[in-house]
Order: structure tokens, then sequence, then C-alpha cells
């Protein structure tokens, strides 16, 4: 299962594996990824500075330093379209709020 957890503390930690399919062909897992690493790059673009990021042993952990609203925008419809995902595959994806 990949695993989405929000602190109040601006971290957002993604891990795990959604083990919807064989490597290569899972397609939540592919979705994720695609989403995280985007929004992780169109930040960067903006301010390289809004964010500091480690991908590491399959965990991606974003740290929001800056909170301007373009930041923020990006970070929300990030997990906006992740929530979209665990609504369609709650058995690969949980979103933990704390």
């Amino acid at each position: 299962m990949i695993k989405v957890d929000l602190t109040k503390e601006n971290v957002i930690t993604i891990s795990g594996h959604a083990n919807y399919d064989e490597k290569g062909k899972d397609i939540v897992c592919a979705s994720v990824s695609s989403i995280v690493i985007t929004t992780i790059n169109a930040i960067i673009e903006i301010d390289n500075d809004a964010i500091d990021y480690s991908d590491l042993d399959n965990k991606i952990e974003i740290r929001v330093i800056k909170q301007d609203e373009i930041v923020l925008k990006l970070i929300n419809n990030m997990i906006l379209l992740i929530g979209e995902l665990e609504n369609d595959y709650s058995d690969y994806i949980k979103i933990i709020r704390r």
C-alpha cells in the first residue's frame, strides 16, 4: 500500500508500493509517482528554495519551506489528485492526515 502522510509541520511523506499489479504494470504506483514528481519539478521550477525533498528507498519526503500562494496551490492540487486515486483504489492508497 502507498501511504501519504500529511503532517501539520508542513511535511508530506509518500512511501510504499501499491502492489496493484506486477512491477512495470502497476498503474497506481505510476500515477502517484507522476503526480508527485511533476509537482516537485513544478515547484522547483518556480522557486528552487520553496521546498526541500528527498527520494530514498521507496520514500519521498517533501518539506514545504515557503508557503506562498502558488506553492500551496501546487501542493493542494497534488493532494487532491492523490485523493482521487485513493477514492478509486482505496485498497492500494491511504492518505493519513495528522
